[in-house]
C-alpha cells in the first residue's frame, strides 16, 4: 500500500491589510483589547474570490511538486465560504487551472476543513483510488464580518493554502488521524442566512455568531484530547513531536492547547497575528510559512489539530518526507488592487459599523 505524501506547498494572502488600529475606527474596540484577548494584531482582506484565492496557492503548490496542472486526479477544496454554491469552488478552480482530467468537490467543516481532506485523500491515496491530489484550504471570511459585533468582527481574515499530495513508496504520511463532530453544539458558532434557511427576499446578510466563553472552553478540550489520542495511536510521545502546527483561532486556545499536551512552546508554530483567524486556510497557510522558514526538517514529525464550527474537530501526525525545498517555483499572484482594507469592507462598515 503506498503512502500519500505532500510534495508541494503554497499560499496566497491579499495584499490589503486591516491593522487593530483600522478597526478602532470602525467599531467599539481597541488595539490593546484585541492583541490582549486574541494575540491577533493585523488580518488581511481579500479583493477577489475564493476561487482566486485557491487558484494562486494551488499554483505554488503544483510549482513546488514539479507538476503541471494536467497531472492532478483531483481537487479537494476546504471551505465554508465559496463563491457560490454551485458550482463548487473546487470546480471553478479546476477550470482556472486547466487541470482537465481532475475531479473536483468542496469540504465543509469550516476550520477543521483542511484536516478533515487531508485525511480523505490520504485513504483514497492509499487504496490506490488516486494518485495525485490537490487539496486547498481557503476562506473570505470577511463577507461575513458584522462591526456591530466587536467580539467577532476582529478576528477572521482572508487567505487560502494549498498542498500537492502524491502516492509515494517513500516512508512518512499519516501516521494517525481523529475526526470528530458534535451537532448538537453547532449553535455556538453559526452563520444564520447562509444557506437556504429562511423565506427568499426577507434574510439578513449573513454574519458571524459565536459564544466565545463556550467556544474557548470546548475548543482546548477537544484539541488537546484528541491531539493526545492521535499521538498514542502513531505510537509516539508528545516528546517525538517536531513541530505543533494548529489551528490559528486565538492565541490563549493555542497556548491553553500546548500547555494541555505539555508541548515546549519552541515547538509550536504561530502566525495569528499576521492573519487572524483565515478557517480552513489556516494550517495550510501556517504549514507553508514554517516550510519556508526552515521549520520543518526532513523525517519530522508533525502535529496537526484544529476544532470549528459543526461543532467539529480534527488531529493528525504527520511524518515529513525527504524533500523540504520547492522543486520550482510560480509568478502566480492576484490580480492587482489598490483598494485598502477599509475600502474593500465599505459596504459591511455601512450596514453595521461606525463609518470610515
Amino acid at each position: 500500500m503506498p503512502s500519500a505524501i505532500i510534495t508541494g506547498w503554497g499560499r496566497c494572502v491579499p495584499p490589503a491589510v486591516l491593522s487593530n488600529a483600522d478597526l478602532e475606527t470602525v467599531t467599539d474596540t481597541s488595539d490593546d483589547w484585541i492583541t490582549t484577548r486574541t494575540g491577533i494584531k493585523e488580518r488581511r482582506i481579500s479583493h477577489a474570490e475564493v476561487s482566486d484565492l485557491s487558484t494562486v496557492a494551488a499554483r505554488h503548490a503544483l510549482a513546488a511538486a514539479g507538476l503541471e496542472p494536467g497531472d492532478i486526479d483531483l481537487i479537494v477544496v476546504a471551505t465554508c465560504t465559496p463563491d457560490r454554491m454551485v458550482p463548487s469552488a473546487a470546480a471553478t478552480v479546476q477550470g482556472k487551472l486547466g487541470a482537465n482530467r481532475a475531479a473536483a468537490m468542496d469540504l465543509n467543516a469550516a476550520c477543521s476543513g483542511f484536516l478533515f481532506a487531508l485525511a480523505t485523500v490520504d485513504q483514497m491515496i492509499r487504496t490506490g483510488a488516486m494518485r495525485r491530489v490537490l487539496v486547498v484550504g481557503a476562506e473570505k471570511l470577511s463577507y461575513w464580518l458584522d462591526f456591530s459585533n466587536r467580539a467577532t468582527c476582529v478576528l477572521f481574515g482572508d487567505g487560502a493554502g494549498a498542498v500537492v499530495i502524491e502516492a509515494s513508496d517513500e516512508d512518512g504520511g499519516l501516521l494517525a488521524f481523529e475526526l470528530g463532530s458534535d451537532g448538537t453544539a453547532g449553535n455556538l458558532l453559526r452563520v444564520p442566512g447562509s444557506g437556504t434557511e429562511g423565506a427568499p427576499g426577507v434574510k439578513d446578510h449573513p454574519s458571524i455568531l459565536m459564544e466565545g466563553q463556550e467556544v474557548f472552553r470546548r475548543a482546548v478540550t477537544a484539541m488537546g484530547d484528541s491531539s493526545a489520542r492521535v499521538v498514542e495511536k502513531a505510537g509516539l510521545a508528545v516528546a517525538d513531536i517536531d513541530l505543533l502546527i494548529p489551528h490559528q483561532a486565538n492565541a490563549r486556545i493555542i497556548d491553553a492547547t500546548a500547555r494541555r499536551l505539555s508541548v515546549d512552546p519552541a515547538k509550536v508554530f504561530v502566525n495569528i497575528a499576521s492573519y487572524g483567524n483565515t478557517s480552513a486556510a489556516t494550517i495550510p497557510i501556517a504549514l507553508s510559512e514554517a516550510l519556508d522558514d526552515g521549520r520543518v526538517t526532513a523525517g519530522a514529525n508533525l502535529l496537526f489539530a484544529a476544532f470549528g464550527g459543526g461543532f467539529t474537530w480534527a488531529a493528525a501526525v504527520y511524518r515529513w518526507g525527504e524533500r523540504v525545498t520547492p522543486l520550482g517555483t510560480s509568478d502566480a499572484a492576484l490580480a492587482p488592487s489598490k483598494a485598502t482594507a477599509l475600502e474593500l469592507l465599505a459596504p459591511h462598515i455601512a450596514l453595521h459599523g461606525k463609518g470610515i
